[in-house]
């Protein structure tokens, strides 16, 4: 029930926002539930969110983590949102200058903190689902600091949701969270999480579908990597244009431009390949995986 000042607050906010002069931003303020319980049946899932002290999860370590249980229907409604997990991390050499501009995370703040590593995997336990905002970041160091990261499926709200096609020019967190009307604090972890979910809970703009449900539909698919091993250099800008990423052979993987497709468009980009690129039938490498192996470093 909305308390006196809300309602003059909405009042105002109305009055403001009719005029077309002006766009008011809320700040968040995480609801305990999204929807109230019914007969639905409802599982479990987890969004987590990692701060770390770089890019690279085979030498950088974890300083922060958030992790939000959240309950759901398989159509991509919100039901009760769990308490928050989160918890410093002191690595083993300084947090860099720019890793605390951009989080806010300093060395005194994490200074004799550890994960407690037994709690994680309780709250993982349980979950149908792992969700981050840009999971192939965080599932790799994820899976390296605990190994019941690596049996869970995985998917990506920054990713796996069609932001540029309901409108959104960004797809950073923050910027999806003010296009939507509200604000946080950012680059923390448990507050990436709470604007993660309430991203997932909202009808979007154009589908007039739940974030949730387009989210959950992408990551049941099956995807192929379709690697163009021995592509000609001088169409290496074809390729970019058509939204190949080139892999640099560091990962045990091939040093090669590759794409990840759907599997009604696989045969498309082979014809593709085989037509426009090689100019030659020859046979293509793909790789089949879905949300159970999708971001990590096994593909």
């Amino acid at each position: 029930m909305q308390n006196n000042q809300q309602i003059e607050d909405s009042e105002k906010i109305y009055e403001l926002e009719s005029t077309g002069n002006y766009r008011v931003l809320k700040k968040l303020q995480p609801p305990k539930n999204y929807n109230h319980p019914d007969e639905t049946d409802t599982k479990l899932a987890i969004y987590l969110d990692l701060e770390t002290t770089g890019l690279d999860y085979k030498e950088n370590e974890i300083i922060e983590i958030g992790l939000i249980p959240f309950e759901y229907s398989v159509d991509g409604r919100i039901f009760k949102v769990h308490d928050a997990f989160n918890q410093f991390q002191e690595p083993s050499e300084p947090i860099p200058d720019e890793i605390t501009k951009i989080t806010g995370i300093t060395n005194n703040m994490v200074s004799g903190h550890k994960i407690d590593k037994e709690s994680v995997i309780e709250i993982i336990k349980p979950a149908s689902i792992i969700i981050a905002h840009n999971a192939n970041f965080d599932r790799k160091f994820a899976e390296k600091y605990l190994n019941i990261f690596i049996d869970k499926p995985w998917a990506c709200s920054m990713m796996q949701i069609g932001w540029a096609e309901e409108g959104f020019d960004s797809l950073k967190l923050e910027y999806l969270g003010m296009k939507s009307g509200f604000f946080y604090e950012a680059h923390r972890a448990s507050n990436d999480c709470y604007a993660g979910i309430e991203l997932l809970s909202l009808e979007l703009p154009k589908s007039k579908r739940l974030a949730l449900n387009i989210l959950l539909e992408t990551a049941r698919q099956s995807t192929f990597r379709i690697w163009a091993e021995g592509a000609p250099f001088d169409l290496k800008d074809l390729l970019k244009q058509r939204g190949y990423r080139w892999n640099d052979g560091n990962d045990g993987q091939p040093k090669s431009w590759y794409k990840d497709v759907t599997e009604e468009t696989v045969d498309r980009e082979l014809l593709y390949l085989r037509s426009e690129i090689f100019q030659k039938d020859i046979d293509i490498p793909k790789v089949k995986f879905d949300a159970f192996d999708r971001f990590s470093n096994r593909i």
